[in-house]
């Protein structure tokens, strides 16, 4: 999974293949700065599969389906997550996710940053069983976290870690049952030319899945999406404010 910052947008681009070309000034836009709790408590309110949109909105190949497709994926992906979820706490007796990390011989590791990277990273799994769980987005979170109206919203008890970790074992899962599982054996056919084609995985399919796979481990009433902007709000709440406009017109809803 990328968990990451803000994807960067309007990037400039030359204009033109062969001669002259222009250099188009960049200028970052800006965004009106909300209380995070208002965010939050909007978030939380989008159902699972709404958040479709905004999961393909990160896809490469998102610009080859349609809302149809979308909508089919993201059911079977949510369903999916479910399932492998409730197959590990059966197998392995508990729904903590550090525990099914080491009951799963996952090697977890808790960097206080990523390695050479501009990104605001929260976390990443290397193949073939390595997780990083990168503490200062955590931290930052944690202290938004004692904001009692913020804990209001994302529940009492919430545990950060966990579903991040969560989140990441959800991909180990994906490796191990790569033969099997929905969101790997899920294939979409880019071109074909006689007996040639070509055919490629799709990468939302993956987190979301791994979202729901998170949700349902910690027992949460709202999609782990709303992380992605709970986590950046530290690092910049204009950016995180952005962040959440783009939820929330994705979902379909006013910011």
């Amino acid at each position: 999974m990328d968990w990451h910052y803000i994807r960067e947008k309007l990037r400039p681009i030359a204009e033109g293949l062969f001669g002259k070309q222009r250099i188009t000034r960049y200028e970052k836009p800006h965004y009106k700065i909300r209380e995070l709790d208002y965010m939050l408590a909007n978030l939380v309110r989008i159902p699972a599969l709404e958040w479709r949109n905004y999961a393909f909105s990160r896809e490469p190949l998102n610009g080859k389906f349609n809302d149809e497709q979308r909508l089919n994926w993201a059911a079977k992906s949510i369903e999916c997550g479910e399932s492998y979820a409730q197959r590990l706490i059966s197998e392995y007796g508990t729904s903590d996710a550090k525990l099914l990390a080491s009951k799963l011989a996952l090697e977890v590791l808790y960097p206080q940053y990523p390695d050479k990277t501009d990104r605001v990273l929260f976390a990443d799994f290397t193949m073939p069983n390595k997780i990083n769980i990168f503490m200062d987005a955590v931290y930052r979170a944690e202290r938004l976290l004692q904001k009692r109206s913020v804990k209001r919203v994302l529940t009492e008890n919430l545990q950060l870690v966990n579903i991040i970790l969560s989140h990441e074992i959800f991909h180990f899962i994906e490796e191990r049952y790569k033969h099997e599982i929905f969101t790997r054996t899920e294939r979409v056919r880019l071109w074909s030319l006689g007996f040639l084609h070509n055919d490629s995985g799709i990468y939302a399919l993956g987190e979301i899945a791994a979202m729901s796979f998170a949700r349902t481990l910690n027992d949460l009433a709202y999609s782990p999406y709303v992380m992605d902007m709970f986590l950046i709000y530290d690092y910049s709440a204009e950016d995180a404010s952005g962040l959440y406009e783009e939820m929330m017109q994705l979902a379909g809803l006013e910011p």
